[in-house]
């Protein structure tokens, strides 16, 4: 038997993928007046949406809500959920039309939203739209008499029966709760995460490490510069297009990625697929990219990486290859909301990307606001998760302090991000072998990569890096070397890279 529901009150839902614009959501509609029963999620950790849309319809089912609102990624698996409960008729509506529509033909009752296809904006004027219409027309109203009377038969009853005991809304909800807590590597944000930081080298530690560099890499044995078609003029013979003994080197001490720019020579077959191809120059033309991903595809390149206008036609081109589609996310200043990062990410993965190199609010980070640097991060590695990409966190290391990119990279962490990346290219300066090496230390032990990154030419550069070193990571090690010596990035434990120079001189990607 169901209960006379209040008529003013919302029952009210997201999975992590809509959290963020749930909460915005609540605050919208209390402003309004609305009564609210929030369903969960509670924290934005990742969860299964079925069982938040089933809190939610079960209180439209039983009565104990008037409307319903569920927000996950597309909105779709959260309205076949609420569908199955009787009573419930659920819509998912992706702008004012279909919402006015679902209440005004179909007298919907519960509205689900896709919070990787629409802003928050969009999703405010539809939310109010839909509750706000009324289904009166005495045709609709028939139609929807009609749902009713096949639900029911279907049910093999005379009348609608109620939500079923074992998905009684407290029950939905505490199920919610209990399915999806916070992985235990998960911590609150410190600047003093367990596990040895860079603070505690010494100045001897960075000398034996500088010394072991040298070692390794020969740098007192530099040849004299020559000229390549990916280096140009910053050419120093250790690039993979002239020296791919040196790359199997840097190889064998534990690099997987290295970048080569457009229009660089063939390189052997055992370090091709090791490359990423990349142009993220803003007057980068279609005849440009459709030439890089020629090249990726001939030479067997690992990716290429381009801006996201380009994902959609380098997955075309790339379509039967082994060549990745990478691309860059709030690129290169960091300061869209997470929710348009997310929106970006869902996209760019719909359009056939597999990496994703996201900027952070490096602004939130310097003005000491860490939470929201993580759920700044989590937005994307969450829309990563959902659609089995990677993701790769920009930190921009030349703008910030030591403490900060220390924190940056615990934010990384705690959101479960693939990799950290020292700096877009775009901004004072690239990376350096300290960064690399505090940035290495803060997320040793959670499987994450270390990138590099910047337009780094020059011997100076090289000497400076050696100096400052690196600790216990001979691939990152090797990704400071690259960068001073031959103008090309490398990543460690299996991420992504970009050249540092092009054929015409100074460019950073």
């Amino acid at each position: 038997m169901t209960t006379s529901p209040t008529q003013n009150r919302i029952a009210i839902g997201a999975d992590h993928g809509g959290f963020p614009m749930k909460e915005r959501l609540k605050k919208f509609l209390v402003d309004k007046g609305w009564l609210l029963d929030d369903c969960g999620t509670f924290d934005g950790a990742t969860c299964d949406y079925p069982a938040i849309a089933a809190a939610v319809a079960a209180k439209i089912s039983d009565g104990s809500a008037w409307r319903g609102i569920i927000i996950d990624g597309a909105g779709i698996g959260s309205c076949m959920t609420a569908n199955k409960y009787p009573g419930v008729r659920a819509a998912a509506c992706y702008d004012l039309s279909s919402a006015s529509n679902s209440r005004e033909h179909n007298d919907a009752n519960v509205l689900t939203l896709g919070a990787g296809l629409i802003g928050q904006a969009l999703a405010e004027q539809i939310v109010e739209l839909w509750l706000n219409k009324e289904c009166t027309a005495e045709r609709h109203l028939k139609r929807v008499a009609m749902i009713g009377d096949i639900e029911r038969g279907l049910k093999g009853g005379p009348s609608i029966v109620s939500a079923p005991k074992t998905v009684a809304p407290a029950a939905a909800v505490a199920k919610v709760e209990s399915s999806s807590p916070r992985p235990s590597s998960e911590k609150p944000m410190s600047t003093n995460p367990s596990g040895p930081l860079p603070v505690d080298l010494s100045p001897a530690d960075f000398d034996r490490i500088a010394e072991r560099i040298v070692q390794i890499m020969g740098a007192g044995a530099l040849r004299p510069a020559c000229q390549c078609k990916s280096c140009g003029p910053d050419c120093c013979e250790h690039c993979a297009e002239k020296d791919p003994a040196a790359v199997r080197e840097l190889i064998a001490h534990g690099a997987s990625r290295i970048g080569h720019g457009l229009g660089g020579g063939r390189v052997d077959k055992d370090v091709a697929h090791l490359i990423d191809h990349t142009l993220l120059k803003p007057e980068a033309t279609m005849q440009q990219i459709e030439q890089l991903c020629k090249e990726a595809a001939e030479f067997k390149f690992a990716s290429v990486c381009v801006n996201p206008t380009y994902v959609k036609r380098c997955s075309e081109l790339l379509r039967g290859t082994s060549v990745k589609v990478c691309t860059v996310v709030g690129f290169p200043l960091g300061t869209h909301l997470p929710d348009i990062k997310a929106l970006e990410t869902r996209r760019a993965i719909r359009d056939g990307a597999k990496e994703i190199d996201m900027v952070i609010n490096i602004g939130a980070l310097k003005s000491g606001d860490d939470e929201l640097v993580y759920r700044d991060i989590k937005a994307v590695t969450d829309a990563c998760v959902d659609g089995r990409g990677i993701c790769k966190v920009i930190i921009e290391c030349a703008l910030l302090t030591d403490d900060e990119k220390v924190r940056a990279c615990i934010a990384s962490k705690r959101a479960h991000a693939d990799f950290v990346k020292t700096s877009t290219g775009f901004s004072t300066g690239g990376a350096t072998a300290r960064d690399v090496a505090i940035m290495a230390e803060v997320v040793r032990g959670a499987r994450m990569g270390v990138k590099a990154a910047g337009g780094i030419r020059s011997y100076d550069d090289l000497k400076a890096m050696v100096e400052a070193g690196a600790t216990r990571i001979g691939a990152s090690a090797g990704i400071a070397i690259v960068q001073a010596a031959k103008g090309l990035t490398v990543s460690s434990e299996g991420g992504g890279a970009k050249a540092a120079a092009a054929s015409s001189g100074g460019e950073k990607y």
